[in-house]
């Protein structure tokens, strides 16, 4: 299969492929707004900006396969977005102390030429340890919070925060690749790539 046009500079997310052994070439999409809609839920909102992505990368690309992706963490009705500075990031976290929480990862596979297009979100719960001061502090040393949705990536400091999770961890991590590879697979079957 000739290599996915992944719209996205994120390590994770490429990383998430490369594991998988999904070949990727990365391309930055083009900015999208991501100011949700009003009323717009986390699900249409997710998925609305994956394919926005993908687009926004497929016209240069027509003829190949290209996955746009976009993850959210949500509490309580509120998008909890990348936090703008340290003090936001630690106050998202001591919001999530003993939570339960969603994150909705939106997914995007778009070929313009010939048409090919499926469209999804994952969702998965988080569940925080209640966090101390100490750990709330260590978890924020771990990684740099300010690029990261909610404040915290699962796959740094899943020990120091995770009690559990329900659903794909990938999805999490910001690509539920598993369902990636299944639609791949059945395109693959179908004889569409």
């Amino acid at each position: 299969m000739t290599p996915l046009v992944l719209a996205s500079t994120s390590p994770r997310r490429q990383q998430l492929l490369a594991e998988a052994g999904i070949s990727c070439e990365v391309y930055r999409p083009r900015e999208v707004d991501e100011t949700p809609l009003l009323g717009e839920l986390p699900e249409p909102l997710v998925t609305r900006l994956a394919e926005a992505k993908a687009r926004s990368v497929a016209i240069d690309f027509p003829d190949r396969l290209v996955l746009g992706a976009d993850t959210i963490v949500y509490h309580d009705g509120e998008i909890l977005n990348k936090p703008a500075d340290l003090a936001e990031a630690e106050a998202m976290l001591r919001r999530l102390s003993g939570q339960t929480h969603r994150v909705c990862t939106g997914v995007s596979l778009l070929r313009l030429h010939p048409a090919l297009h499926h469209l999804w979100a994952a969702t998965s719960s988080v569940t925080f340890h209640q966090l101390s001061d100490e750990t709330i502090a260590a978890a924020m040393q771990l990684t740099n919070p300010l690029d990261k949705a909610g404040g915290y990536a699962i796959q740094e400091q899943e020990a120091l925060l995770v009690a559990r999770t329900c659903g794909y961890r990938t999805t999490i991590i910001g690509l539920p690749v598993e369902d990636v590879l299944a639609q791949l697979r059945l395109w693959q079957e179908q004889g569409c790539i």
